[in-house]
């Protein structure tokens, strides 16, 4: 998967305070920067129960190739609900912006991404290595249960940003899947 264009991009400025809307490459340029590790930036994850009851984690995300790719234990909430259905939310505090990306998050066992995705996150820190299953480590969240960690892509269809800093305003993209 490469990085998306949006097809459509509205402005949110619904009380017409003359602010413009903001390029994807606004947001999108901040996901890619590396951060020193992987909780450098703080995401956060929305998933949903059989119940409809909403569930949201933070999580260690890394942008890779135009998506979000994150790790969790199979016997996890957040693992249980995104097997029963992949739709979620997350969102994330950008130096300039608030972000808010919809879509879904789908398992990979594909051994080319997990080695790539393991390398990226030693390079920030955590000592991933790729398995059949997902990966293994030292160490991972007190929350994530043993190893092996799946690996999850988050493709995202829209996203709202939210300007925190000058230009401030708030824009809506829009992608196709």
């Amino acid at each position: 998967m490469t990085d998306k264009t949006p097809y459509e991009t509205v402005n949110l400025d619904r009380v017409g305070y003359g602010t413009a809307t903001f390029p994807w490459s606004r947001a999108r340029d901040q996901l890619a920067a590396e951060p020193v590790d992987v909780v450098a930036v703080p995401y956060f994850l929305s998933t949903a129960g059989p119940d409809g009851a909403p569930h949201t984690v933070g999580i260690g995300a890394l942008w890779d190739d135009g998506d979000l790719y994150f790790t969790s234990g199979p016997g996890t909430r957040k693992s249980r609900h995104l097997a029963a259905n992949p739709a979620c939310t997350i969102a994330v505090r950008l130096p300039d912006l608030d972000l808010v990306l919809d879509g879904e998050a789908v398992r990979t066992t594909e051994a080319s991404t997990l080695e790539r995705v393991a390398a990226r996150y030693r390079a920030r820190g955590w000592p991933a290595e790729a398995t059949d299953d997902g990966f293994t480590a030292p160490f991972s969240a007190p929350s994530a249960g043993p190893p092996p960690w799946y690996l999850y892509r988050f493709a995202f269809r829209t996203a709202v940003g939210v300007g925190i800093k000058e230009p401030e305003g708030a824009t809506r993209w829009r992608f196709e899947r």
